[in-house]
């Protein structure tokens, strides 16, 4: 026992010493900023900011009520209050979790993180307190807050530093220092990140094959365990295991046992079928589950829902034209809760689940039989529910549903599934199922949009994932029409720009046919990266994209870091950078992929050539160890250690090191050592747990 606790004690410190710290422009309200639309007059922000003209003004009349006389205070604090519009102004006016009346100030007694190119650095916090200590200033910001911190802070008229606060140390105590997280404070100019140089990409991608199937949807079990959820298209759920890399084993799936079987109620086509599965993030203790699929209403009694062309969003369900002669809306896009109690002693050690339908959560009927997205994920800090819908079909989005802020085509909509509404409630609010509105939902800013929607203006979501570092980060690949295809980071309210843009570019949409007038964006939100139709070369005559990850696994360093996406027909792989890191700044390149040759399931390839033949890119997974799993139509493929395809990664350490195995004997599993000393630390970490788990 006592070891345990020294093990223990000793995993807290090294947590506490080596805590890695993010950051990323985004605004106070979790917005992401944007270039304005008419020039700020008074802040000195306008490529990308958190304000606009008018909150602009706000500032500006606010700098003039404080009635500063003193020309150098005057300037400190005008830079201050500024800080609002600043691209990061949402970490520096919110410290572990706390809203703060002023941004954290640049304290030289406060170690700065080094990525942080602030030359002010020397102490901002102590020129303030220098500069301004005896100078009057109405309704000061940097009032003690009633509690005695940087807070709220009590209302007062004309007041000096000095009689605020007994000492600078004191003052620089409350409004100094570093982030919460240790990455950014404000030294009285816009902030920025270093650019530390472009990074260079690895030489490859090594891949490996560990299973035969063909599958649209990947979900790591909320045990934490090796296990995960693999979906079909057609319907179909199985619960498989996942070999340690390198073992040379393939995953364990019966495809004959599935752990849930839709198919009776799952629409299938091209376009059509099971879109997406997610699992309650306290799946291991209530079994609850969703899955989001299409459904024929000619072929099934239960697929019943209000068509998304309506009156509300000035479309004539009656007249909408159908691409395959269907009567108009017979398939809906269904979100559905199942339960995996009863079939085990705990949902955790379920290994199957009834077909039943525990709630319907959301229906809602399609115009058209293509652009209707349907993956479904839990956001990892809210525990709401996001799901994706495409802007419902048709060339150019000739409803122009993605911009009508009353449709719910087009967006990114986030949903509450653990407060359960009446009926009354449901048919007073308009909702399309049984599910509740987050309050912050960007609706309460906006009031004309529809409470679901938190971001707008997307043609066809194909594929989003949350980074595991960096949650803020909400990545979404959106599929382009003739030219460009998309990934997009998705902010509170962004608006992503189609049919008005097809990614960068502008893009002039056919005569709307169902009398929307919904206005071109002001702040159109641009990809991050993406790829011209003209860059890949195409099967089909067509280019999908295909979202994937920011890869976060210790398997491949030199990967660490990089957003994994691809094509769905062109069979292409592409690795995104951010430079300088965590600035928002990224570049892509298509990257070589290969097999490594002791696969444990032999790859084919593409003819003439060494390439492993993946056919088309269905869907990127993620493991509960952060490796990286690509969905293909054969297959199963890992992303594993680059040396097992001869690639040369310097981080990587090819010595092996013998493990345990599943039944005690050893197993070759290939480690490194980064010259990162974090990802040092990952390496300890995992073995000091295990290590911890044997005295258990």
């Amino acid at each position: 026992m006592g070891g345990v606790l020294a093990i223990g004690f000793l995993l807290c410190n090294l947590l506490l010493l080596f805590d890695t710290s993010f950051s990323h422009p985004l605004c106070i309200d979790s917005r992401a900023p944007s270039t304005p639309s008419s020039p700020l007059k008074f802040c000195p922000y306008n490529e990308t900011a958190c304000c606009n003209s008018t909150e602009d003004l706000q500032i500006q009349k606010q700098f003039q009520t404080m009635n500063i006389s003193n020309s150098g205070c005057a300037s400190l604090l005008k830079s201050v209050l500024c800080a609002r519009c600043d691209p990061f102004s949402g970490e520096l006016f919110t410290v572990d979790s706390v809203p703060r009346p002023v941004p954290l100030l640049c304290n030289s007694t406060v170690s700065a993180n080094s990525s942080q190119s602030i030359q002010e650095v020397n102490d901002f916090c102590s020129n303030i307190w220098d500069t301004c200590q005896n100078v009057s200033i109405l309704n000061s910001p940097f009032a003690p807050s009633l509690q005695g911190q940087a807070g709220v802070p009590v209302k007062s008229n004309v007041s000096e530093l000095t009689k605020l606060w007994q000492s600078k140390a004191d003052f620089c105590n409350a409004f100094g220092g570093a982030s919460g997280d240790g990455s950014v404070c404000f030294g009285g100019e816009p902030v920025t990140l270093n650019d530390s140089g472009t990074p260079n990409p690895p030489h490859g991608l090594c891949l490996e094959k560990i299973g035969n199937g063909s599958y649209l949807n990947m979900v790591a079990h909320p045990d934490g365990s090796n296990r995960a959820f693999f979906s079909s298209q057609q319907g179909k759920i199985w619960l498989a295991t996942i070999p340690e890399e390198g073992s040379g084993a393939a995953m364990e799936l019966d495809e004959s046992s599935p752990f849930v079987d839709l198919t009776d109620e799952v629409h299938f086509d091209t376009a059509f079928g099971m879109m997406g599965i997610a699992f309650h993030p306290n799946f291991a203790q209530n079994g609850r589950f969703f899955a989001s699929f299409n459904c024929d209403k000619v072929t099934w009694p239960g697929c019943t829902g209000r068509c998304s062309c309506n009156s509300d969003v000035n479309c004539d369900p009656s007249k909408i034209g159908s691409d395959n002669g269907a009567q108009p809306c017979q398939y809906q896009t269904v979100i559905a809760e199942y339960s995996a109690n009863g079939t085990a002693s705990q949902p955790s050690l379920a290994t199957s689940a009834k077909p039943s339908e525990v709630r319907r959560i959301f229906t809602m009927g399609l115009p058209f039989t293509a652009h209707h997205g349907g993956q479904i994920l839990f956001g990892p800090e809210d525990g709401y529910l996001y799901l994706m819908m495409g802007d419902g079909g048709g060339t150019g989005d000739p409803y122009n549903f993605s911009q009508n802020k009353k449709s719910l085509l087009g967006k990114v909509m986030r949903l509450d599934v653990n407060n359960v509404l009446s009926e009354a409630e449901i048919d007073k609010l308009a909702l399309w199922g049984n599910y509740s509105i987050p309050k912050d939902n960007p609706f309460s800013e906006d009031p004309e949009l529809r409470p679901e929607i938190w971001a707008l203006g997307l043609r066809n979501p194909w594929r989003c994932s949350f980074d595991s570092a960096r949650p803020s980060y909400f990545i979404c690949a959106d599929v382009g029409q003739d030219l460009y295809e998309e990934v997009d980071v998705i902010t509170k309210g962004g608006n992503y720009g189609w049919s008005f843009y097809e990614g960068p570019y502008v893009f002039t949409p056919p005569k709307s046919l169902g009398g929307n007038t919904s206005r071109k964006p002001t702040d159109p939100i641009f990809p991050i990266m993406g790829y011209n139709h003209s860059e890949v070369n195409k099967k089909e005559g067509s280019a999908s994209i295909t979202g994937g990850y920011i890869y976060r696994s210790e398997t491949d360093p030199c990967m660490f870091g990089r957003y994994l996406f691809g094509d769905l027909y062109a069979g292409a792989i592409w690795a995104g950078s951010e430079d300088p890191e965590n600035s928002g700044n990224f570049s892509s390149s298509k990257i070589p992929f290969s097999c490594g040759r002791d696969s444990p399931i032999a790859c084919s390839s593409v003819p003439d050539s060494s390439l492993p033949a993946l056919g088309y890119i269905f869907s990127f997974g993620e493991d509960n160890r952060k490796d990286i799993f690509i969905l293909a139509s054969s297959g199963v493929y890992r992303v594993v250690r680059p040396s097992r395809c001869n690639y040369t990664c310097s981080k990587e350490n090819v010595t092996a090191v013998a493990t345990p195995g599943p039944n005690g004997s050893p197993s070759s599993h290939a480690t490194w050592l980064s010259s990162n000393p974090s990802k040092n630390v990952v390496l300890l970490f995992s073995s000091l747990v295990l290590l911890l788990l044997s005295f258990v």
